[in-house]
């Protein structure tokens, strides 16, 4: 006796789409509606177990309703020159007006009793533009990140002095600070001495260079030890300055 025609509809009719990239799980949907005034049991199965998660994969509809089944693509190495042989039989029956075991049901059924539909998989990739737009916005995605993480923080010079340190240079910078104080005043004086010397007394000009010489080594003296040692208080108030940052 041959079987009966299915009675449930399937959406989609006669074949299941599953679209990549395939390194996650891709899922396909499959409706199927119960038009008939009985109730149906179903079930679903596939010729690659191991490749697919189906969920519901067996149950009852009710008369008039529908149910939506979900089939997951598990990932894999896809390759396009590779034909998909995966099939789905959507396999259904009437349901008896007293049903308490479904397992039951399926082992008593009798081979006319019994309708199924086929579904052949179809795997899919997404066109070359769209690749490349998802490349595109993934790269953007990356360079905004690293653009705006916050660079380290450079290591502080200071954290490898102690507080003794810092006091010796402190303290040695304030007596730089009065010795060039000492060191003006000083200067100032001379000067001060000198002009009223020119003035009461001009002196000619000397005739023998060691004694032009002798001068300006008097004069000089106070002014270059000066000049050493604000030279030397700019270089430490530098340093210090760096080492508080």
């Amino acid at each position: 006796m041959a079987r009966q025609d299915q009675v449930l509809v399937l959406e989609p009719p006669h074949e299941l789409k599953f679209r990549g990239p395939f390194t996650d799980v891709v899922t396909a949907s499959l409706k199927l509606n119960n038009p008939t005034a009985r109730n149906v049991c179903f079930k679903v199965k596939t010729t690659a177990p191991r490749r697919y998660c189906v969920r519901p994969n067996s149950g009852v509809i009710d008369s008039g309703t529908s149910i939506n089944v979900s089939v997951m693509l598990q990932p894999f190495d896809y390759d396009p020159n590779e034909k998909s042989k995966h099939k789905f039989m959507v396999q259904s029956m009437l349901a008896p007006p007293e049903m308490t075991d479904m397992e039951c049901v399926w082992k008593e059924a009798k081979p006319e009793e019994l309708m199924d539909s086929k579904l052949r998989c179809v795997f899919e990739l997404p066109p070359e533009n769209e690749k490349t737009h998802d490349t595109d916005t993934k790269l953007s995605a990356a360079s905004s990140t690293k653009a705006e993480s916050p660079p380290p923080l450079p290591k502080s010079g200071s954290a490898a002095l102690d507080d003794t340190e810092v006091r010796k240079i402190m303290e040695e910078s304030r007596r730089l600070q009065v010795e060039v104080q000492r060191l003006r005043q000083e200067n100032r004086q001379m000067q001060m001495r000198d002009d009223d010397g020119l003035r009461k007394n001009p002196a000619p000009m000397p005739s023998s260079s060691s004694s032009s010489s002798g001068v300006g080594l008097k004069e000089e003296g106070p002014s270059t030890r000066l000049l050493a040692l604000s030279v030397l208080f700019f270089v430490i108030g530098v340093i210090i300055g760096k080492l508080l940052l």
